[in-house]
């Protein structure tokens, strides 16, 4: 007895001393005792997707916005056609005292053919603003505002690629480092470079790098996202996406991908001849809304609209934007995610197309973007109120630090801002379509915005035979008012909390209107 005592003592000093690891597995809490030189993952041949803090691929999207020289972009009261759009610039230009040498830009996409609300003014000198008045004059004339371009950097740490079906239940997925294609380009962060934390700890300890150097943190992560929110009740209820039409505005889709199977449509806005997806995210996104094998999206038999906004290069423009905006309001899509976010809140063009896709029952999906821990960092559109912005969480249930914080950032410099984001859900360690086929796994808000754009997918099936029921008010009603509160954040991290699939859908099948 004393000498099992004695071993009894040692054993709980040893444990004290080296500290615990701590591994969440469905939900329970489960202590193992090991010391930092024992690798604890041969122990635990019983877990599939056990990762590290370290393993975690994360993916940084960071934006640059600058006007583009001597281009203007002319919005117009209303859609004319081509020749009525050139008309009316013709008629007000030519009054211009000064000789002034002008060309529309030729847009060629799928909206070219169709009545539209803005032209792109290219000027040889614009240094003469005498012009810009008299445009202004003209009846059919809203706005002008130079045209801009945004330039996206998507950057990732310990890209991992998800080995197959066969062997993957049996080993850990190891991160590795980003050696060749990896998203990445030079930029210039249009964000003040320097921001002050409003976190009560100046030390930064809490949000350094090293806080757990001295232990290694594991956890279980799901196989399917899906599965997480439990996305397999509402489709034994038999509904997984059929009938609604949900866009998907990234990088692209490569052709006969082999985990999609209701891929409507294509189309490309950017300058570069091709449809295809260069960068694979486009790709994953889409795979977490609508994919039907391996790493399984939630609405599989939903209408997949693929918009190729951004080139190769990373580069955008905001008319690329506005003619695609256009086309999904004539495509009449019901869902549409924008995990890229777009153009800062002073590009009031694309605002205000985002309030005119909401008119039109659009209900759109946006990140808010991945620089947190900082508070003031949301991402345009994913601040505008018409939009469900979306933050990201670890399946820890704790906020991801990447995940950027509210307020409102266009309305900051009006004195304060309103809350955001609206709702948080899994952005980390989220399996989704790799380029050509199998699957990946990537962190970030970008993430964290598709999961939502798929619950919302798959929530519309559920209610599209009702109705009035569906619409951009109702569903982000319904995503809030389920949402449950995390007990470690504050409302500007996490808006109304975390997403809860079937709550929303119990919501949402007995909804009335109400005013909050």
């Amino acid at each position: 007895m004393y000498l099992f005592s004695s071993i009894s003592f040692v054993v709980l000093f040893l444990i004290l001393w080296t500290g615990t690891i701590a591994i969440k597995l469905d939900n329970d809490d489960v202590s193992l005792n090991t010391s930092d030189s024992v690798d604890v993952l041969q122990f635990l041949p019983c877990l599939s997707n056990v990762t590290t803090d370290e393993d975690i691929p994360e993916l940084k999207i960071e934006f640059s916005s600058e006007h583009v020289e001597h281009e203007y972009i002319v919005i117009f009261d209303n859609y004319y056609s081509s020749k009525s759009r050139y008309n009316y610039i013709k008629a007000a230009i030519k009054k211009c005292p000064q000789v002034v040498t002008w060309s529309i830009l030729k847009r060629d996409n799928p909206a070219t053919h169709y009545p539209s609300d803005f032209d792109v003014l290219k000027l040889v000198n614009d240094d003469d603003k005498s012009w810009l008045d008299l445009l202004l004059d003209h009846p059919a004339v809203k706005r002008v505002t130079p045209q801009r371009k945004v330039v996206r950097a998507l950057k990732t740490v310990h890209e991992t690629e998800d080995v197959t079906d066969e062997d993957e239940d049996l080993q850990a997925i190891k991160g590795k480092p980003c050696l060749e294609g990896c998203w990445s380009q030079n930029w210039r962060s249009s964000r003040p470079l320097k921001r002050t934390s409003l976190a009560l700890s100046t030390s930064g300890f809490w949000h350094g790098n090293n806080r757990h150097s001295s232990r290694r943190l594991l956890r279980a992560l799901p196989r399917q996202i899906t599965g997480a929110l439990h996305a397999d009740v509402l489709w034994n209820l038999g509904y997984s996406g059929k009938g609604v039409k949900v866009a998907v505005f990234d990088t692209g889709l490569a052709e006969n991908h082999p985990h999609f199977k209701k891929v409507k449509e294509r189309t490309n806005w950017t300058n570069e001849k091709t449809l295809n997806d260069g960068l694979g995210h486009g790709t994953f996104v889409a795979g977490v809304i609508s994919s039907n094998k391996e790493c399984l999206g939630f609405a599989p038999d939903a209408d997949l609209f693929i918009f190729r906004v951004f080139t190769n290069n990373q580069v955008s423009y905001t008319s690329w934007f506005l003619d695609a905006f256009n086309y999904a309001i004539l495509k009449k899509i019901n869902v549409l995610n924008l995990s890229i976010g777009g153009p800062d809140f002073m590009d009031h063009p694309f605002v205000d197309k985002v309030w005119e896709l909401t008119a039109n029952n659009v209900i759109m999906v946006s990140a808010i973007g991945n620089d947190g821990p900082l508070y003031g960092t949301l991402n345009n559109p994913a601040d505008q109120m018409d939009v469900i912005g979306v933050g990201g969480i670890n399946f820890e249930d704790s906020i991801a630090k990447f995940s950027s914080r509210g307020m409102t950032t266009w309305e900051l410099p009006g004195g304060y801002g309103r809350v955001k984001p609206d709702i948080v859900t899994y952005g980390s360690a989220v399996r989704g379509s790799g380029l050509k086929s199998g699957c990946r796994t990537l962190s970030g808000t970008s993430v964290a915005s598709p999961v939502v754009a798929g619950a919302v997918t798959l929530l519309a099936s559920a209610v599209i035979e009702k109705g009035n029921v569906l619409n951009p008010a109702s569903m982000k009603q319904a995503l809030m008012a389920s949402a449950r509160r995390l007990p470690t954040a504050n409302i500007f991290e996490q808006g109304m909390g975390k997403l809860d699939l079937v709550r929303a859908h119990q919501i949402l099948s007995n909804y009335k209107p109400q005013a909050r």
